[in-house]
């Protein structure tokens, strides 16, 4: 489609297909009730969310002498648990770098798969600063969370697998955060079907991809903004560039919820499809029940089901 080395050749996606096929299973579509929604239910994955897909590619891409020697990564918690969980099945050494305001429910699930966890200041830098010094230092590849090829194609298998389920879909919702997702689904979407319109959502106190859409360049906001949405997986300042390239071009739209509409969605998806959603999981299906489409010819993203048992009997628990 394009010689912009930027954009996610369909190639990249169907090859990613066949390498994580023998490690990442198939994710069922999941239909609220009464409401007709359909579910994407990545959280049903061994580390419960849909970073299994990018993690394995990435580490599968590697070279032997590259496995050989580890790799390292950072996150808030998903992207982490899945570099371990991959790492750990590959018989990879692994090192993972975390925020102080990661989940402790996060942190211990990566630790439990082995990885060599590191906490850091939750700012703009520390994150990537400390990951160099560990690849630097132990001669680990880095595994980026959402600016890469391998990550971004490892997502765009997500995209094959709702057009395969649902050849009626009309608009895909995702949830944006580093934005590989997003440009991974919206990307793959575009060379399958272009008929079908893939809508970014994200927390109101994270916004800062619907103003990078709004303005066309990539817009920073302060980690005091971000961190202060419920969403923890979707803390992230900017967008990645590689990501922001493909969501410029392939994304349709990108809408905002407010932290009570994830919470609100959160409940919803429990009683009407039986499934547990953390609040970054839940911010794509509260983005398609506000946008006012038929859900029935909709598809939303469950990206994650990782939430702290306290937090999600509290808001389970509230009244409507």
């Amino acid at each position: 489609m394009t010689d912009d080395p930027s954009l996610l050749p369909l190639s990249a996606v169907e090859a990613a297909a066949v390498r994580i096929a023998p490690h990442v299973a198939v994710t069922p579509i999941v239909a609220m009730t009464p409401t007709g929604l359909r579910l994407k239910a990545e959280n049903l994955h061994p580390i419960g969310a849909f970073k299994i897909r990018g993690a394995f590619n990435a580490l599968l891409s590697l070279s032997e002498a590259e496995r050989a020697k580890g790799v390292v990564a950072h996150s808030s918690g998903n992207h982490a648990q899945a570099v371990a969980y991959a790492a750990h099945t590959l018989g990879m050494s692994c090192a993972i770098v975390m925020p102080d305001s990661a989940p402790k429910l996060k942190i211990e699930a990566t630790r439990r798969w082995g990885a060599d966890i590191h906490i850091v200041p939750f700012d703009a830098t520390s994150r990537a600063t400390k990951t160099a010094e560990l690849a630097a230092q132990h001669g680990y590849s880095v595994i980026e969370p959402y600016d890469a090829m391998p990550i971004m194609a490892g997502t765009g298998t997500i995209a094959r697998e709702i057009l395969s389920q649902c050849a009626d879909v009309e608009m895909i919702f995702v949830p944006v955060s580093g934005g590989g997702l997003a440009g991974g689904i919206s990307a793959a979407v575009a060379q399958l079907n272009p008929s079908v319109r893939v809508i970014g959502v994200e927390p109101e106190f994270a916004a800062d991809a619907q103003q990078s859409f709004r303005k066309g360049e990539i817009v920073a906001i302060a980690p005091s903004d971000a961190i202060r949405t419920i969403a923890d997986g979707l803390r992230v300042t900017q967008l990645g560039e590689r990501p922001w390239a493909n969501i410029r071009r392939y994304v349709h739209d990108i809408i905002t919820v407010r932290d009570a509409d994830i919470r609100a969605a959160m409940r919803r998806i429990m009683r009407e499809a039986r499934l547990v959603a953390e609040p970054s999981g839940a911010v794509a299906i509260a983005g398609a029940l506000a946008h006012g489409t038929d859900p029935a010819k909709a598809v939303a993203v469950l990206s994650g089901g990782n939430v702290e048992a306290a937090l999600y009997a509290g808001i389970i628990g509230e009244d409507e």
